[in-house]
C-alpha cells in the first residue's frame, strides 16, 4: 500500500470467478470457484468485486498467464470485469491488480509484499473415442443414442457424420454432447454396419480423424448381452 489519508486504507478488492463449462454428464454448469480442473471448453467472468469509498477513482489490472512461466502472458485487460474462454490444454493462473487514487492519496490492491487472490485454470489433454455399436429405437436396451463416448476431455471443435454403405449421408452433429438416434427420415433405420466419419480437434492441438463402422442392433438389450461401447 501506498502512503495514504486516513480512511484511504478501506479500499480494496474481492476478487472473485465465475465458470461455465460442461461437466461429466453433458450438463452446462455455472459456480463460482478459486479452482478449475477439468475439460475445455470452459468461459470464466473474472470480478474484481471493489469496495471503494466515494471520490476515489478505480485502475483495474487483470492478468491471465501460463502459471508455469509467468511471462507468457495471454490476457492483459485494463477493466473492472472481464470474460475469457479457455480452448488450451495449459495451467493458466488469473490474478487482479488495482489501484485507487484521489488526490495525492493511493491504495493498490493487493497490498505491496502482500499476494491477492489467485484463480488456477487446469486444462486437460484431449482424449475421444467413438463406439461401434449402439441400440436405437423403444426397446429396453441401453446405449439407444450413437454419440461419443463419455471419457471425452478436451474437444475445441467437432463434427460427426453417419453415412449408409452407399456413402449416402444420413446425419450429421457439431455438438461433442450430441449424437444419432438411428432415424433417417423419422424412422429408424433398418439393422446393419453404418459408418461414421468424424473430424475434430483437441484443446492440446490434436487433430482427430475418425471413420468405422457403427453397428444399429435395434434387437440388442442388456440382458441379450453384446457391443453396444466398444
Amino acid at each position: 500500500m501506498v502512503a495514504a489519508a486516513a480512511g484511504a486504507s478501506a479500499q480494496t478488492c474481492n476478487p472473485t470467478a465465475t465458470f461455465t463449462y460442461t461437466n461429466d454428464d453433458g450438463e452446462q454448469v455455472t459456480e463460482d470457484l478459486e479452482n478449475y480442473s477439468g475439460s475445455a471448453p470452459v468461459t470464466v467472468v473474472f470480478h474484481a468485486n471493489p469496495e471503494v469509498e466515494e471520490g476515489y477513482d478505480c485502475r483495474y489490472e487483470w492478468i491471465i498467464y501460463e502459471t508455469a512461466n509467468e511471462q507468457n502472458i495471454i490476457v492483459h485487460r485494463f477493466e473492472e470485469e472481464i470474460e475469457y474462454t479457455f480452448l488450451q490444454s495449459e495451467s493458466f493462473t488469473a490474478e487482479l491488480k488495482a489501484t485507487f487514487t484521489r488526490g495525492s492519496d493511493v491504495v493498490t490492491y493487493p497490498d505491496e509484499g502482500e499476494e491477492g487472490v489467485r484463480f488456477i485454470i487446469s486444462i486437460a489433454k484431449s482424449y475421444l473415442e467413438m463406439p461401434n455399436a449402439f441400440s436405437p429405437g423403444d426397446n429396453d436396451g441401453y446405449n439407444k443414442i450413437y454419440r461419443a463416448k463419455d471419457n471425452h476431455k478436451s474437444i475445441v471443435s467437432f463434427k460427426a457424420t453417419i453415412f449408409n454403405r452407399w456413402g449416402q449421408r444420413l446425419y450429421s452433429w457439431d455438438d461433442i454432447n450430441g449424437g444419432w438416434d438411428g432415424r433417417y427420415k423419422g424412422k429408424i433405420v433398418p439393422d446393419g454396419v453404418y459408418f461414421v466419419n468424424v473430424v475434430a480437434k483437441g484443446a492440446d492441438g490434436r487433430t482427430y480423424h475418425i471413420r468405422k463402422d457403427v453397428n444399429v442392433l435395434t434387437k440388442y438389450t442388456e440382458m441379450s448381452g453384446g457391443t453396444g461401447q466398444q
